[in-house]
């Protein structure tokens, strides 16, 4: 609960700091997702937010990892899908990247999502 707090409060104050500080901020939230996990190893909403914050950092390869153990434990609704298509984009795996945005497709189907199927699909066809 305390980690939660501080996050929130993070949220709040952080567009009143320079980009050096939202750095800092945002490896210490990496520090906070991190040890919540440590207790919680499978919470796939702290995997999620830790992808997050990767995603701000520019850690793709440590956000690729994290998205691989929230999907392979969560019902992801596509937001997760898309995300992982980006990184691996980012690093040159367009293979993995098409696969990853037809499950994305696949999965904001199924759950009522059509137009980031749509948004999927576009980026498949570019």
């Amino acid at each position: 609960m305390v980690a939660l707090v501080t996050l929130f409060r993070f949220t709040i104050y952080e567009s009143r700091f320079t980009n050096h500080d939202l750095r800092v901020m945002t490896a210490s939230r990496i520090d906070i997702f991190k040890q919540m996990l440590v207790s919680d190893p499978i919470n796939s909403s702290i995997l999620f937010g830790l992808a997050k914050e990767y995603e701000k950092a520019g850690q793709t390869a440590e956000m690729i990892e994290t998205l691989k153990r929230y999907l392979a434990i969560s019902d992801d609704e596509g937001n997760a899908h898309g995300m992982l298509a980006r990184a691996y984009e980012k690093t040159g795996r367009l293979d993995k990247a098409r696969e990853t945005y037809q499950r994305g497709i696949d999965a904001a189907t199924k759950h009522g999502h059509p137009s980031m199927a749509e948004e999927y699909r576009t980026i498949l066809e570019s």
